[in-house]
């Protein structure tokens, strides 16, 4: 399966209000108990994801390196994790919920990322901003699950694949955030700054 393909097996939907919700929704050819352990597993999360230390346990806290930490709010093994999901100095509310259901003889995986941000920040880069991360990451996990290598994040976007991939995956943001509401031109603007952002123009030599 080519990266496109992994890209369009997801549905993404954006639950608006004062609080925001980013929907991914998709199947991974695995079992449940192997992407239990895949997002769950320090090790195997370090290989496709980032690395991640702490208390892991129901109550306890995590950090993953250079990114989010939290508390783990709920834990219900193989099908529910729940986190708080905090980064920077004032981060307000965000969790992070991921449920694993059994299904076409692999696994069902959603993930809903609720969060309160900024308006001006809203304003400018709408749902893609948590949109594609969570799509970039959901792409590792594929990967992993395959037995495949981590995509090198600084170069990513350089390459035809990966550049194919982002854009299509801040696109795919702008129609749910359009689908949820937004006008045109907005969604315009932020898939805008949003492909500035994660794949900026290769700067001539």
């Amino acid at each position: 399966m080519n990266m496109i393909d992994h890209l369009t097996r997801a549905h993404r939907e954006l639950i608006d209000g004062k609080r925001k919700s980013v929907v991914l929704r998709r199947h991974y050819d695995a079992e449940v108990s192997d992407v239990w352990q895949a997002i769950t597993d320090p090790d195997r999360l370090s290989r496709w994801f980032m690395p991640i230390s702490g208390d892991l346990r129901l109550g306890g806290t995590y950090q993953l390196e250079g990114n989010a930490g939290g508390e783990i709010l709920r834990c219900e093994p193989p099908s529910l994790l729940k986190v708080s999901w905090l980064f920077g100095p004032d981060p307000g509310f965000s969790e992070v919920e991921v449920r694993l259901a059994a299904e076409d003889g692999g696994t069902r995986f959603e993930l809903v990322h609720t969060a309160e941000p900024p308006e001006e920040f809203w304003s400018q880069y709408g749902p893609g901003a948590t949109g594609v991360g969570w799509d970039l990451a959901l792409l590792g996990l594929a990967l992993h699950l395959e037995g495949g290598e981590k995509v090198d994040e600084a170069t990513f976007h350089l390459t035809e694949d990966g550049r194919a991939y982002i854009l299509g995956s801040a696109r795919s943001w702008g129609e749910a955030h359009r689908a949820a509401g937004a006008p045109d031109d907005v969604v315009d603007e932020t898939v805008a700054r949003i492909n500035a952002f994660y794949a900026p123009e290769k700067e001539e030599s």
